[in-house]
């Protein structure tokens, strides 16, 4: 018990270094949380004869707990209203970013020699950007006001959208097995599942603004946290991404009246548990197979890059922007993340080593460097539109 808890007063040590370096250089945390974890995780730590964290049953529930709370926040930005009211701006964007960059990241799969199975997961990390890490950048930017602002966040709303059906597949393939009969079996029990959801926040919104109908802050968090908690764990058992569950009851609690109460609130809990995730994820990553996927994680870094803000642009574009905000919604898209990181998480439990170890490994050193390099390029856009417009300075 003692040694478990000096474990887990490490693991806390070291985020909260990792938060105050990330906030001195001005850096988004997700990646210097995974570094963290991979620096105090068996792999250097341990083989350094220092004391290390293993990302045991203890450390790995805190983590589940950290992915249900970040989808649950995204799932609250969200209503099916306001999906509906905008629905062909954001499914034309969103269907250029998908036509592209999904098969991107598979072609460069197929190409390693990997499974289809195993290339549709490298499709999907390269392919989905990062909602957590753009918001953010966009608020601290004061990009929300702007009008680049509405592809940006369009755009993500598809791929999350695009995440819960592209997650409900995949988890069948790794966790059912290849087979044809069970894989349709566990697509029927997932999108079933994911059906009653659906009805759930259609219809519910009387029963989630009963739920959180209570003044006192403590019942509050709890009674939300026991909606979203179960729920996700009962998706999980049956198979289902526990990520997925929550972006729709997220979706569900947005429209009680209670959502800025919820994200006021819960946010110190979410950020706890979402930096215990991005550490796990370095616990369990070998930086000696981080090294030996360099080269592929460079060649997708420098073909996924332009895609993606080429896409971007398109996006900028169905939204009649002009064609230097468009090229701002483009580089807005680059950071990949805490998605990227949740699909690894799932590969991790495959039963080839491509997926236990090397995608994995590949998706840390993927997303280290392109939520790095995004946020850059958000943050000098103006240097990328000079660089983009320099024949034409004066354009709008």
């Amino acid at each position: 018990m003692a040694a478990g808890l000096l474990s887990l007063g490490e693991l806390f040590v070291v985020v909260a270094v990792a938060g105050a370096v990330a906030l001195r250089l001005g850096l988004s945390v997700i990646p210097l949380y995974v570094v963290g974890g991979v620096l105090a995780g068996p792999y250097v730590a341990g083989r350094a004869g220092l004391p290390y964290v293993e990302g045991g049953e203890t450390v790995t529930l805190l983590a589940e707990v950290g992915i249900v709370l970040l989808l649950f926040f995204l799932g609250l930005e969200f209503s099916l209203d306001r999906l509906l009211e905008s629905r062909t701006k954001i499914t034309r964007a969103g269907a250029i970013d998908i036509a592209v960059n999904l098969p991107v990241g598979v072609g460069i799969g197929l190409l390693l020699g990997w499974s289809v199975v195993e290339s549709l997961l490298l499709g999907g990390i390269v392919y989905v950007s990062s909602s957590a890490i753009i918001t953010k950048t966009v608020i601290d930017l004061g990009w929300i006001a702007n009008p680049e602002s509405e592809p940006i966040l369009g755009t993500l709303v598809f791929e999350d959208l695009v995440m819960a059906a592209y997650l409900a597949f995949v988890t069948s393939l790794v966790v059912g097995g290849e087979g044809l009969g069970s894989v349709a079996e566990g697509v029927a029990i997932a999108f079933g599942f994911l059906g009653v959801l659906f009805l759930a926040v259609q219809y519910g919104t009387a029963f989630f603004a009963r739920v959180l109908d209570v003044s006192d802050p403590e019942p509050f968090v709890l009674r939300t946290l026991g909606v979203v908690v179960p729920v996700a764990g009962a998706a999980l058992s049956l198979g289902v991404s526990e990520a997925v569950a929550a972006f729709f009851v997220g979706m569900g609690f947005s429209t009680s009246g209670h959502r800025e109460r919820i994200e006021r609130t819960l946010a110190p809990v979410r950020d706890v548990f979402a930096a215990v995730f991005f550490f796990w994820i370095g616990v369990g990553t070998d930086p000696r197979l981080v090294a030996a996927v360099v080269v592929p994680v460079v060649v997708a870094v420098v073909v996924t890059t332009p895609t993606k803000v080429l896409t971007g642009y398109f996006g900028g574009r169905v939204y009649d922007l002009s064609a230097r905000r468009s090229v701002r919604v483009g580089v807005g898209m680059v950071p990949r993340g805490e998605f990227s990181l949740v699909i690894a998480a799932l590969a991790a439990g495959g039963s080839t080593q491509v997926m236990r170890e090397v995608i994995p490994a590949f998706a840390v050193g993927y997303v280290l460097v392109m939520s790095a390099l995004g946020t850059v390029l958000m943050e000098r856009s103006d240097l990328v539109e000079r660089l983009v417009f320099r024949r034409s300075p004066g354009s709008e």
